[in-house]
């Protein structure tokens, strides 16, 4: 009978876990936009921090960053400087413990050679490589040196060289490393031109598999592999004293002039810098361990150190364009272990997510929020100022009733994206029957299926909000506040009363249109100028566009008028306040009040001069003042929005 072992899943992410909610990480950017971030910088937080119990870019690069310290403090990238020292002093201590017996003149000859030995490692093993040992023992010692300076140099190049050349290379091993390095040489310089060498590449490895144990796939992975190996090389250099350097340089000439190989050796160099030239070829980098390390292991070293700083600056998304599907996964995977690429496919998981399902989208590399996450984002702040209202002492605001959305006009009509009418299911359910009917093995519904019931569109209000933009927002803190207001009044308006025609507006030193689209990213301004003009001018226009509608202003400033328009159309700044600008202003202000629009002025900030210059223009209009509180201004908005719009006979 067959076995069965059960056990938890632990080849990545749950398979069967639920579909990520998307609604609640719109709802986490909502709050991060309306606390000031901008659409991008939310995306940003929300991915570093995590969500919903997936941790964020955060933790993984604090794992890095461990990693990183770790690796430093592994060993000392002087280690084969080192050995190699011990291993020519006990080559010489043999020697001379051999010679100290022998009275000849010969032997005193040789020990006087070995007293004028160079202090230098690389030139005394250069000297010695001609000198005729006594000892059978120092010889053996000094081949030993000589044999780990041959596998060091190329276990520096070629990762796991030293378990191919584990003995002393013959003829036939020497000859065998000639060939694969002048083959290398012809195949990179091939790929180098452009000819294809894909078949070139395949015979390569199967002549020369042997010295390459991580068997890559196809020449752009050798590529990757020799490059990173080679560069980190060039940084280990860079990065000892200039003695140090010097006397690495010796050893490895040393060690491939024995083998015959260093012309090819300095051509494998230059193709692949001018293969990866994107790689850090130079710069310094410190091992600050005790542990004595081999050429191979500090250079693979550095190159881990180089790895991680680049997973770094991917985790980071800090550069124009980033995006999660720039992370490596293989470069988590070997840093930090599988798991942190679950994480992290989690992460990616909950971008794909907010993008599949209509939330975010992405424009030149930049990612936006669509009109579906917008709206909800809307209602987030409105749930802010109910909040307010609630917990206010400012009377009753009972809103529960959602206003007239218009009378049924007995016609259907397909859905489209953004539509808000009801839906009609009868004709939704028919229409997928009579499609199924067709197409069996089609989904249950589609898209195309739904229809909705259309409704008599009819404007019931035109309201405008003016926004005061200026920088003196930031200064006096209230910019975060104005947005979120802005937000509020327009879900409302939209979702609450859909018929109502709505404007945000605004100015600093120039009134401007605000775009649904772009409330979230919108920032104050850094110009000087508080142009109340030109703002009343856009919204006067407005409202001449919607004649039978019940016109509602709300006007949001910190600041007297302190630029207007002058008659070329340019914008003409000025503090204190000149009189063409109180003049031009107010002359906007009597329009209004011609038009029979009574004004609303929500004050932020106590400065007396605002608060004259507001209850002068609230007695010619015939409007209203309120000075709210910061975090009150969305509660004042909002219950003024719902008097003004039931109408002058109705408010009276």
């Amino acid at each position: 009978m067959n076995r069965y072992r059960y056990g938890a899943y632990d080849d990545g992410p749950d398979p069967l876990a639920p579909p990520y909610d998307a609604g609640r990480a719109v709802d986490e950017l909502g709050d991060r936009v309306l606390d000031g971030s901008g659409v991008q910088d939310a995306l940003r937080d929300l991915l570093q921090r995590g969500a919903d119990g997936v941790r964020g870019l955060d933790d993984l690069l604090r794992k890095v960053m461990q990693r990183r310290r770790s690796l430093e403090r592994s060993g000392r990238m002087d280690g084969m400087l080192e050995q190699a020292r011990e291993m020519l002093d006990r080559a010489v201590e043999l020697e001379r413990q051999a010679l100290f017996p022998d009275p000849s003149d010969d032997a005193r000859f040789r020990e006087a050679q070995l007293d004028a030995l160079p202090d230098q490692t690389a030139r005394a093993v250069r000297e010695l490589a001609e000198y005729d040992w006594r000892s059978p023992e120092a010889r053996q010692a000094f081949e030993d040196l000589k044999d780990m300076l041959r596998r060091d140099v190329l276990d520096q190049q070629f990762r796991g060289m030293k378990q191919a050349l584990q003995s002393q290379p013959g003829s036939a091993e020497r000859q065998a490393l000639k060939d694969m390095m002048a083959d290398l040489n012809q195949l990179l310089e091939k790929h180098a031109r452009g000819e294809d060498t894909q078949d070139d590449f395949e015979q390569f490895m199967d002549k020369h598999g042997q010295f390459f144990p991580e068997r890559p796939e196809n020449i752009e992975q050798l590529l990757d592999q020799l490059a990173r190996q080679a560069a980190a090389m060039q940084r280990m250099l860079e990065s000892m004293s200039p003695e140090q350097r010097q006397e690495l340089m010796e050893l490895m000439e040393e060690a491939l002039g024995e083998l015959d190989l260093a012309s090819e050796m300095q051509r494998l160099t230059d193709n692949l810098r001018a293969a990866r030239p994107d790689l850090p070829w130079s710069g310094q980098q410190r091992l600050r361990g005790d542990q004595p390390l081999g050429l191979g292991d500090a250079t693979e070293a550095l190159a881990d150190l180089a790895d991680l700083d680049a997973l770094a600056e991917q985790l980071s998304q800090d550069y124009p364009g980033s995006s999660l599907e720039d992370v490596d996964e293989e470069a988590v995977a070997r840093a930090l272990g599988r798991q942190s690429v679950d994480d992290l496919r989690r992460l990616q998981e909950i971008q794909r997510e907010l993008e599949r399902q209509g939330y975010l989208t992405r424009k030149g590399g930049e990612v936006e929020l669509t009109a579906k996450a917008i709206r909800r984002i809307g209602q987030t702040a409105l749930r802010r100022v109910f909040a307010s209202l609630e917990s206010g002492a400012r009377g009753d605001h009972d809103v529960r009733d959602a206003g007239s959305a218009g009378e049924l006009t007995g016609t259907t009509r397909e859905w489209r994206f953004g539509d808000e009418q009801p839906l009609d299911v009868v004709r939704t359910v028919s229409n997928s029957v009579r499609r199924r009917m067709i197409e069996p093995d089609s989904p249950l519904l589609r898209p195309e299926d739904f229809e909705i019931r259309e409704t008599e569109r009819r404007t019931r209000a035109a309201v405008v909000l003016l926004v005061d933009q200026s920088f003196s927002m930031v200064m006096n803190d209230t910019w975060r506040t104005a947005k979120t207001t802005a937000m509020a009044l327009h879900a409302l308006a939209t979702t609450q009363f859909p018929l109502d025609a709505v404007e945000i507006i605004a100015f600093a030193n120039l009134a401007r249109r605000i775009a649904p689209h772009e409330l979230p990213d919108l920032d104050a301004n850094q110009v000087q100028g508080t142009n109340l003009q030109h703002a009343l001018m856009l919204a006067g226009r407005f409202l001449d566009k919607h004649p039978d509608a019940e016109p509602v202003v709300l006007v949001v400033t910190d600041g007297e008028p302190t630029a207007h328009l002058d008659r070329d159309g340019e914008w003409w700044f000025s503090w204190p306040p000149g009189p063409e600008t109180i003049e031009l202003t107010l002359a906007e202000v009597d329009k209004m009040t011609r038009r029979g629009v009574p004004l609303s002025f929500f004050r932020l900030g106590d400065e007396p001069r605002l608060a004259r210059f507001l209850d002068d223009v609230a007695r010619r209009n015939g409007g209203r003042v309120l000075a709210p509180e910061g975090d009150r201004l969305g509660d004042y908005v909002v219950s003024d929005y719902l008097k003004r719009r039931q109408g002058r006979r109705r408010s009276a």
